[in-house]
């Protein structure tokens, strides 16, 4: 470039010299000149010789300024030059640091960016005359040809748009084999997501520059993002690369090792939706985590559609979606209760006749049950049996019961978009509150912040942090103690009676393996009424001796079946199972496990 100014400015400079040479020649020769007729002279005004050597002394003066200044600029500030030519030829191009994967926590890649192509244009060196490869370019980008036209001309920047984002590299390859001026193209990275709907509403998707706007993608954007690099180069007068003049390597972006392990997601997903399909519901949700680290195993949402943008088809249920928890609140202030030596498993509590007024309001059961056990309160799910325990608390101490289990602030899991539920103060409680709360009824929560309220009844009594990204190994994770370890260990025991003959689950069944659980069906609220539609439930502790995983299936308005027992229970057998199975939890209940494996004689 720098060769091409200085031949140019060579060029002036010579045309400047003939210019004055010819002046000079041309003044010579007036003066000689002489009138054709002597009748008519011609009046001749001599130039002094001296102004002639004034001008051509000028002219000298100013050439020789002119190529002092030339030495100049080529010798001790060349900068001025090159930067004039780089204003007009030299461009900057961005090149984006390959984004990072996300992993499952065996390290299967759940998203990868694979290379693509972007298309874009210099509207100042395009040549709008080549009109037939322009329309190739049409052709190949699958847009009008007026609308590309339309692109570059009305570009609100002079010297670079963009015709087409994240095309396949054919399509990048057969845009430069047309070697259009002014159109060029630029390497990309296109998200891939191998498992689709399975994982969609865990991972969410990035825009056409690769930054998240959902999901995984969101939350960790700033690891997975990548440190983009710059090129400067040179182009020549059809927009063509002619050369190099500095680069900036692009830093790929980190990996993200989530704890969702992708063969259990699988299993959950499928579940779930056929349960969802089987009983018409409008929707489902799974969430599997695992009660020793808080680790999500499992996530899954039913319906999850995203082809669509209705929210009601995109969201995440399982962090999203307020629910009354019906039943599957029990535990805890049954918990409280023997926490606080109110009760133990083997107190009578009157429930007879089946109903209790408490202030101008009555709650009832769906059966009389007469006098129960607190141990046959929990299998039986009475709400009257469990409202009784939750009045002789004081309405303070449950409430902090209820906020040290996680109830009524979002839950720190490191995803966007997690729900706070709703729980009032416990100064605005009155008694008939105090007790429905007891039951489910006037408190809102999610699925995780049951799930994590549930860690207190699987660990020793103390309730952890759930999390979607895999814990270092050999991590020790502290809990916040809620319960004692005895009560803990006692509640877990009264749960495995709600899953046996006589229980709210008796069709709950993990060959192997024992099951403590609890069942909940809630009346939904629209427009500040309760309506006949249902959200049914089923929270269980697998293996209940040795607790591993707390698996909770929701059921969102089912048309076939009512009951979390009849609903959500078969999903939640089918994923434990599967769960046990896939991650080599040995079996707590070897006689079950043998009974069924026992052979038997052949009849022929």
């Amino acid at each position: 470039m720098m060769n091409a100014i200085t031949h140019w400015i060579e060029e002036k400079l010579i045309a400047i010299w003939d210019f004055c040479a010819g002046a000079l020649e041309r003044d010579r020769l007036a003066r000689k000149a002489r009138p054709k007729r002597e009748a008519e002279p011609l009046i001749v005004v001599p130039i002094p010789q001296a102004r002639s050597k004034w001008a051509l002394g000028l002219i000298v003066g100013a050439l020789g300024v002119l190529l002092l200044r030339v030495g100049y600029l080529q010798v001790f500030n060349n900068d001025f030059l090159q930067n004039q030519g780089e204003i007009r030829y030299a461009r900057t191009i961005s090149v984006e640091g390959a984004r990072g994967n996300i992993l499952d926590r065996n390290g299967v890649v759940l998203a990868s960016s694979q290379p693509s192509r972007s298309i874009w244009a210099d509207p100042e060196f395009v040549d709008f005359n080549e009109k037939d490869k322009l329309q190739q370019v049409a052709k190949i980008l699958e847009i009008p040809y007026k609308e590309l036209i339309s692109k570059i001309k009305n570009s609100s920047s002079k010297n670079f748009v963009y015709l087409s984002r994240n095309r396949d590299l054919t399509v990048g390859e057969q845009i430069r084999e047309l070697n259009v001026p002014g159109i060029g193209i630029s390497p990309e990275s296109r998200r891939q997501y191998p498992d689709g709907p399975v994982m969609a509403h865990i991972l969410g998707f990035t825009d056409r520059s690769d930054h998240g706007q959902e999901g995984v993608e969101l939350a960790k954007d700033y690891v997975l993002s990548g440190q983009a690099g710059a090129r400067r180069v040179i182009r020549d007068r059809r927009g063509r690369i002619v050369d190099d003049v500095w680069t900036k390597e692009a830093e790929a972006g980190q990996d993200v090792q989530l704890s969702i392990d992708s063969r259990v997601q699988f299993l959950a997903y499928s579940a779930l939706s056929r349960q969802v399909e089987a009983t018409k519901a409008i929707a489902g949700a799974v969430l599997v985590a695992d009660a020793t680290t808080g680790e999500i195993i499992a996530l899954a949402n039913v319906p999850n559609d995203r082809s669509t943008v209705l929210f009601e088809r995109m969201r995440n249920r399982v962090l999203t979606d307020m629910f009354e928890p019906g039943s599957t609140m029990k535990p805890f202030a049954i918990a409280k209760g023997l926490d606080m030596g109110i009760v133990d498993p083997l107190t009578t509590i009157q429930t007879a006749p089946g109903k209790l007024t408490i202030g101008d309001r009555t709650i009832g059961d769906t059966h009389n049950y007469g006098l129960l056990t607190v141990a046959q309160v929990v299998a039986k799910s009475s709400n009257i049996g469990t409202a009784k325990i939750a009045l002789e608390i004081p309405p303070a101490t449950l409430y902090d019961t209820y906020s040290e289990l996680g109830f009524g602030r979002a839950p720190n899991i490191g995803f966007p978009g997690a729900s706070s539920g709703r729980m009032r103060p416990a100064k605005t409680w009155r008694p008939i509150e105090q007790a429905t709360m007891s039951y489910g009824h006037g408190i809102s929560v999610s699925l995780t912040q049951l799930v994590r309220a549930y860690t207190a009844l699987a660990r020793n009594g103390d309730v952890i942090d759930l999390t979607l990204f895999k814990r270092s190994e050999g991590t020790e994770v502290k809990g916040t103690q809620v319960f004692k370890p005895e009560t803990a260990r006692r509640m877990r025991a009264m749960m495995m009676d709600t899953v046996r003959r006589g229980g709210t689950a008796s069709n709950v069944k993990v060959d192997g393996y024992t099951v403590a659980g609890k069942t909940g069906t809630a009346l939904k609220a629209k427009n500040g009424a309760y309506t006949k539609d249902v959200v049914a439930r089923f929270v269980g502790i697998v293996p209940a001796t040795q607790p591993r995983f707390i698996i909770a299936v929701m059921v969102d308005e089912p048309k076939n079946g009512r009951y979390g027992g009849r609903v959500a229970a078969p999903v939640f057998n089918e994923v434990a199972e599967g769960a046990l199975r896939t991650l080599l939890v040995s079996p707590d209940d070897k006689e079950s496990l043998f009974s069924q494996s026992a052979p038997t004689k052949a009849k022929n």
